[in-house]
């Protein structure tokens, strides 16, 4: 689905070359393993480093990193945002699901591309934690490891359902980020908004698993692309993700222990 909608372009969104992104991503998808391989090492390895040693400030590049990801986050969401609601309104829910042109569509071949792209350097939330010696959860690490990988695994074969991924998650990331440069910047910020930001993404896994679960039944149509591979790593990715989320939910809001506990 190629039909014009609504939205003005931005000049570097109308020039970017999707072309030559895919064909990058192509090349290079599995050089997302050997980030996350470093990432796991660094991971233990600064805890080590750390142990014995005083536990860091931080404080203010936390604030810039924070909000910098909150602004890319928001502005992420917006454009996505906008072209999902154009193919909702003008062509349902299941062309939304099926469809793949979000990957090279204009306003939204910048956006796909800057969303794989940017969870290699999300890695670096965790560099925070670990310097400023709070408690670490597998959730965090685990997280930051598969999303990176997966991403990249389905912006190189474009398939159907990453529409949706890719605007929840901006969406999400960008009330997750900014509630993380508040809380940095020392402001007061009430607990409800955490458990919103968490239940928030306990829901994005719920939807995740819908669309994965629709594009299995349509995926044999022929504007419907996928392949068996990516809705089984999907699926068994966001299960995962529900059943820790939803853990972490109960363990922190539910059941009270460890209030300040970050989970992304």
């Amino acid at each position: 689905m190629n039909d014009s909608y609504p939205v003005q372009e931005y000049d570097f969104e109308r020039r970017f070359d999707e072309r030559r992104a895919l064909e990058w991503m192509q090349e290079n998808w599995r050089t997302s393993f050997m980030f996350g391989g470093l990432y796991a090492v660094l991971v233990f390895a600064g805890q080590h480093f750390m142990r014995e040693r005083p536990k860091l400030n931080l404080r203010r590049p936390l604030v810039l990193w924070s909000l910098s990801l909150a602004i890319f986050s928001i502005i992420g969401a917006v454009r996505t945002g906008l072209y999902m609601q154009h193919v909702l309104s003008n062509h349902g829910f299941k062309q939304s699901v099926c469809d793949n042109s979000f990957y090279n569509a204009p306003v939204t071949k910048f956006w796909a591309y800057a969303f794989a792209v940017s969870k290699a350097p999300e890695l670096g939330d965790t560099m925070f934690i670990i310097l400023r010696k709070q408690r670490l959860i597998f959730l965090h690490w685990y997280h930051h490891i598969t999303v990176l990988i997966y991403s990249w695994y389905t912006y190189k074969d474009q398939v159907a359902g990453g529409g949706w991924f890719m605007t929840m998650n901006y969406l999400v990331h960008s009330i997750m980020y900014s509630y993380y440069a508040a809380r940095a910047a020392g402001l007061r910020v009430p607990r409800v908004l955490a458990m919103f930001i968490t239940a928030s993404q306990i829901l994005q896994m719920v939807m995740g698993l819908t669309v994965l679960g629709f594009v299995y039944i349509w995926m044999n149509e022929v504007r419907c692309p996928s392949n068996l591979d990516n809705i089984i790593w999907g699926t068994l990715m966001y299960f995962s993700y529900l059943i820790l989320f939803a853990s972490f939910f109960y363990n922190n809001y539910l059941k009270g222990s460890d209030k300040g506990s970050k989970a992304e």
